[in-house]
């Protein structure tokens, strides 16, 4: 049992973890030369990204250049209205972001009380979005839109492997995806019916502990970074 405990306000409550995860592609244009240029820039100069890091990018430097953000977030939430969570991204945190693939982790002791929306905007790398519990693949390319439980482990590996590992990220290599984020409330009603999220299920762990976690069977846990299975932490 998968349980991520998560600030509710305030008050520190529990949840199951879902292993639901709502995929497809929208049509969204490509991002025009100068906004790839600048992307370039801000991914190579400023963030310096490492293989398998997840960075923030700015996004109103961004959307100066990008006469088609707009056009994008429409798409994103005309593709959550059809899976019933009509209006969910205008009530939600929106950011850009960059990885260089990215290791296995799950957001939970962070973003436990939000489902992650994510649009993709690069083009076909051979990157796949992997699930490992699953074993759910997503092929990452441009108008890859995906919902998931922040909870769930996830990574971005090349599309032949079953792991991540630094070293098929050469310095060289294009392998550097950006999409946008939106933070979902898990306690949205639309959002928890989507995901079918069970609340309230380890009240006495939730009462004994004092920050956002996930735990697996009662048991704190960590994601290996590399095979994306959870290890017990003595």
């Amino acid at each position: 049992m998968l349980i991520s405990h998560f600030w509710s306000g305030e008050t520190l409550r529990s949840r199951r973890v879902s292993d639901i995860v709502l995929s497809g592609t929208v049509d969204v244009p490509a991002p025009s030369v100068r906004l790839l240029a600048d992307w370039e820039r801000q991914t190579s100069s400023h963030l310096i990204l490492e293989p398998g890091d997840v960075e923030p990018m700015p996004l109103a430097r961004a959307r100066a250049r990008w006469p088609d953000y707009a056009r994008c977030v429409r798409a994103a939430a005309e593709w959550t209205s059809t899976r019933g969570l009509p209006g969910v991204l205008a009530a939600s945190d929106v950011a850009l972001m960059a990885c260089r693939g990215a290791r296995y982790h799950h957001d939970g002791a962070q973003y436990g009380g939000a489902a992650f929306c994510n649009l993709f905007l690069s083009e076909d790398k051979e990157l796949d979005l992997h699930f490992p519990a699953t074993d759910l693949r997503i092929p990452l390319k441009r108008g890859t839109v995906v919902i998931f439980d922040t909870g769930q482990p996830h990574g971005v590996i090349p599309r032949h492997r079953g792991n991540f590992d630094a070293n098929d990220f050469a310095p060289d290599q294009d392998a550097i995806q950006i999409f946008l984020t939106w933070e979902l409330s898990i306690e949205g009603p639309d959002v928890a019916r989507t995901l079918q999220i069970e609340f309230d299920v380890a009240p006495s762990t939730a009462m004994q502990i004092d920050e956002e976690q996930v735990r697996l069977n009662g048991e704190s846990t960590s994601v290996c970074p590399h095979s994306g299975r959870w290890c017990l932490m003595g």
